[in-house]
């Protein structure tokens, strides 16, 4: 019990601090690193709440998939860091506001997860011990939350075409295959019937 909840300060801790330093490092691709060190804590944490699956998921998806595009995506745009820090300070006072809004959000739903009555069947149902973390996940995603997946599909799509569209520029003096100019020249090539042993 003691070696659990030191590992959850531990996990948490780091976790906290590697956020911090996400918002803060200078440099983007630094940034990207810093949240792959969020991700491995997040993935200890579940470990730590006996979610597997979802520490797994994290960390195969986000860190071996999400991070490293994000880290191919910032490589190649090549930002101008000092561009966009400039006027930062402005945005300082309206930051602070939305983060105290989502840290009330948040603590609102976490008391109505601890306090509220309609909650303890839904903790009872949590609490089973018969089925695996993977299939009880699997059973609330697909059942009772099914839409809202299906619309969490189609937002990655919208952001997976949005982060195509961002990355690709056209740039002068370089030569690309133009499909369309190519079929619109019609038939270029005769065929002519050859007759054997006579060549052309």
């Amino acid at each position: 019990m003691i070696i659990a909840g030191l590992a959850f300060y531990l996990f948490a801790i780091i976790a906290v601090a590697a956020a911090v330093m996400v918002i803060t490092a200078r440099n983007p691709v630094h940034s990207v690193l810093w949240l792959i060190l969020v991700f491995f804590n997040a993935a200890g944490l579940f470990l730590l709440l006996q979610a597997e699956f979802l520490a797994m998921t994290l960390v195969v998806v986000y860190v071996g998939a999400v991070a490293v595009l994000f880290l191919f995506v910032v490589m190649m745009l090549d930002l101008n860091t000092q561009v966009l820090r400039e006027g930062l300070a402005e945005y300082v006072p309206l930051g602070a506001v939305i983060g105290l809004i989502l840290l009330v959000e948040i603590a609102t739903v976490g008391g109505s997860w601890l306090l509220s009555p309609e909650m303890e069947q839904v903790r009872g149902a949590v609490a089973r011990t018969d089925i695996t973390n993977t299939q009880a996940l699997g059973n609330l995603i697909y059942t009772d939350y099914v839409y809202l997946f299906q619309a969490a599909g189609l937002v990655l799509l919208v952001a997976m075409i949005g982060s195509i569209m961002l990355t690709h520029r056209v740039r002068p003096g370089v030569k690309k295959q133009k499909v369309a100019e190519q079929l619109a020249r019609g038939r270029t090539v005769e065929v002519k019937k050859v007759p054997t042993r006579g060549g052309i």
